[in-house]
């Protein structure tokens, strides 16, 4: 009789504990995703691009918007491209997307003044506290306007467009980057700094699993150059100690699909083959790749009426679809990541910004940055985009005054 009230009693304890335990998880989980949020980042950053290039680091609200954060000097400095009557180019200072990028909790950007790349560390607790790492490495190419890094293959590679133009690639580790491999030259035929936008490298970025590294060329129509789509595999060889190491390989392949003429900002497309690629002399369009031999075809071009320059592309995983900018034409076109059909036009000429250049989406949330032009101030417009496609709002116009100026340039966003 005692054993069976001992038994009951033990059942009962354990019914008990089973309930208390699982209102706990509820509550945790209830305190990790409470209802009616929405997802964010952690952390905007860009550069400044000045004599002395610095990185500005801006704090993500749990809203989506940006507050006032740090300015951290990268080690390098920056440059301008020249414009047709050879002046310091801006608000386009560097003619390319991705002039930082972010690999785990490192963070990469080019110093187009000073030929080199640095990497910097990402507090995990703050992730507007950075420090370089080591030493600026230097590329053995001039003009470098595009890093892409791949936490995957612990690789940095960066575009260069000056007079010595092209694609080279380095290890990096918790110590820093290493030495540069050789540059993989593009015949561009230009000078130090370059003159653009046209006849240009623009964007270097990874595939989606980053076994291939692809590069995009500006071509230029007055005089009949086609840019091109590069393609660049990365190899896994056995080091010295015997473990594996990843490199690029010393060859790319080059593609020019017909129909395009000045490919610029490009996004790999997640569980396709396909990527969306800008083209500043009509659109966009989205192509499908090859990966292994590097061929693409268009699947559609998509003809975008009244634009003078559509340069930039981010795609956003909270609608399914890409944003694109315009540095001379104050609004953010939304298109469709399947077929570059145009969705919807967000008109931010509110805010007073000509144009906007690189972007980056983020959870619910977009982050367009406007370089100004001097007169008017840098900043980055927030878009929430939770109401899904084609509603996005703008919510807030965050003020780089007396932090980056009209050479400010990239957009990464730490997730």
């Amino acid at each position: 009789m005692k054993a069976n009230i001992l038994a009951l009693l033990m059942l009962a304890e354990g019914i008990a504990g089973h309930a208390i335990q699982r209102t706990a998880d509820t509550q945790d989980q209830k305190n990790a995703d409470p209802e009616g949020c929405k997802p964010t980042g952690k952390a905007v950053y860009l550069i400044t691009n000045d004599a002395q290039n610095s990185v500005v680091a801006l704090p993500i609200s749990a809203d989506g918007t940006l507050e006032k954060g740090t300015i951290t000097p990268s080690g390098g400095k920056g440059s301008n491209s020249l414009d047709a009557q050879k002046q310091p180019a801006a608000p386009d200072a560097l003619v390319s997307q991705s002039a930082l990028t972010i690999a785990g909790n490192f963070l990469f950007t080019v110093n187009a003044g000073s030929n080199s790349v640095s990497m910097l560390s990402i507090d995990k607790r703050d992730p507007t506290k950075l420090a370089v790492v080591g030493k600026p490495a230097a590329v053995p190419g001039q003009f470098p306007n595009t890093v892409a890094a791949s936490a995957k293959n612990k690789l940095a590679c960066v575009g260069t467009t000056g007079a010595k133009a092209g694609i080279s690639c380095a290890p990096f580790s918790k110590n820093g980057i290493g030495s540069m491999d050789s540059l993989r030259a593009i015949d561009l035929v230009q000078s130090t700094p370059p003159v653009g936008p046209t006849n240009t490298v623009s964007h270097a970025f990874f595939s989606e699993d980053e076994s291939t590294l692809f590069t995009m060329v500006k071509g230029d129509p007055t005089v009949n150059k086609t840019g091109f789509m590069s393609s660049l595999a990365i190899e896994q060889k056995k080091s010295c100690s015997g473990s594996m190491a990843s490199s690029a390989a010393s060859e790319d392949s080059r593609v020019s699909p017909p129909g395009t003429a000045v490919l610029f900002g490009s996004q790999f497309i997640p569980g396709t083959n396909n990527i969306f690629a800008t083209d500043a002399s009509f659109g966009a369009a989205v192509l499908s790749v090859d990966q292994k031999s590097g061929q693409a075809s268009i699947v559609r071009r998509q003809t975008i009426e009244g634009q003078k320059a559509t340069c930039w592309a981010a795609f956003a995983k909270s609608t399914g679809t890409v944003f694109v900018t315009d540095v001379a034409l104050p609004r953010i076109i939304e298109m469709s990541a399947k077929d570059a059909s145009i969705i919807s036009t967000i008109d931010l000429s509110a805010g007073g910004d000509s144009g906007f250049i690189d972007l980056q989406a983020a959870g619910d949330f977009l982050y367009a940055l406007a370089p100004g032009n001097g007169t008017t101030d840098a900043a980055i417009t927030v878009l929430d985009i939770s109401g899904g496609q084609g509603k996005a709002k703008s919510i807030q116009r965050f003020s780089l005054k007396g932090m980056s100026g009209k050479n400010s340039q990239g957009i990464a966003v730490l997730n």
